[in-house]
């Protein structure tokens, strides 16, 4: 069985989750995942879409199956400058905007320059506005201040900053010695490393993948069509992507869930009962859950029309689309139950 190597697991996450990928800006991190693939002696192509495709011949031809983890994280982008030099922004995807106060950021140009700055309040100032414990943090009440001497919009505009241009802001990123690895974008990240470990660990074994299987590292999953790229002749596929906490829920950071549905409805009874067996069989920590605000790449995949059995796992994710965080222990039971689905 295959076991977390922390030394692999810290080296990856580390260098993945400082790469930054707000959905839309995805080459870097493309460039990088494929890097590792092609070193561990897999066959890649970089699709249209900008998503990475691992194609495996596996011991059994008579289907495809085929997972996948997304690299694209939520982030913002510049939706115009003001007169006095600050940036307004829009949303990629939907974080929670109140968590975003005081967090600083980089600013991507379309002539690869960069710039730091800070995301803040429109009323930043206790000595100054009344309203700064008690204003909106939406979207539309937030603003970058620039690291550079500005002081209008021509200003702004003469460092090559525009409209539209990436602002991918701090994952502050962190594994502590309790084993939590709490960061921006563990949605889905964590998921990105827990292939990658899954593909080195079966290169360096040389284990044969049960069917021929399709492995996408996808872009646009936070804007609702990331695996509608995936190849129609998949029969099975199995995503991985956070699991959720709270409410009601079952889920735990220190367990691999299975969502049995969404807000896309359920999904495939069959397969998803098979990775529950799969999971106490070999006696993981596994939840089984629904997630009513949720959607994954299994969802864009049937609406792109692929006939298939769709099934969703992942490691419990504390504060979605906040300062998440999850548990080394959640990654390695995420990580054994994928293996156990594509190898055994």
């Amino acid at each position: 069985m295959i076991k977390l190597n922390m030394n692999d697991f810290k080296q990856l996450a580390e260098e993945v989750f400082k790469c930054d990928s707000p959905t839309g800006y995805t080459e870097n991190i493309i460039s990088l995942v494929k890097g590792y693939v092609d070193s561990y002696g897999y066959t890649t192509r970089i699709l249209n879409s900008g998503a990475l495709e691992v194609s495996i011949k596996g011991i059994d031809s008579s289907k495809v199956v085929a997972t996948s983890a997304h690299c694209d994280t939520l982030g913002l982008m510049v939706r115009s400058i003001k007169p006095n030099g600050k940036l307004a922004l829009t949303t990629l995807g939907g974080p929670i905007t109140p968590t975003l106060d005081s967090e600083y950021c980089t600013i991507y140009t379309r002539d690869g320059r960069k710039y730091t700055g800070t995301i803040l309040s429109t009323s930043a100032a206790v000595h100054v506005y009344k309203d700064a414990n008690t204003k909106s943090r939406e979207i539309d009440e937030l603003e970058v201040r620039l690291d550079l001497e500005v002081h209008s919009k021509d200003d702004v505009l003469k460092l090559g900053i525009q409209n539209g241009d990436i602002v991918a802001y701090d994952t502050k990123y962190t594994v502590t010695d309790t084993g939590f690895l709490k960061t921006r974008f563990v949605d889905d990240k964590a998921s990105v490393v827990i292939l990658l470990m899954l593909l080195k660990y079966a290169s360096e074994h040389q284990l044969k993948f049960k069917h021929d299987t399709l492995i996408y590292f996808v872009t646009y999953e936070e804007v609702g069509h990331g695996a509608s790229i995936v190849d129609s002749r998949i029969s099975e596929f199995v995503t991985l992507d956070m699991g959720c906490i709270g409410l009601d829920l079952a889920g735990s950071e220190y367990a691999v869930s299975i969502c049995a549905k969404d807000s896309g409805g359920p999904y495939d009874y069959e397969l998803t009962t098979r990775l529950i067996n799969l999971a106490k069989d070999n006696k993981l920590d596994y939840t089984v859950d629904i997630f009513p605000f949720y959607g994954s790449d299994v969802g864009a995949a049937r609406r792109a029309g692929v006939d298939m059995k769709g099934a969703l796992i992942g490691s419990g994710v504390s504060a979605s689309h906040g300062m998440e965080r999850t548990h080394i222990k959640g990654i390695e039971n995420t990580l054994k139950l994928i293996y156990l689905y594509l190898m055994k």
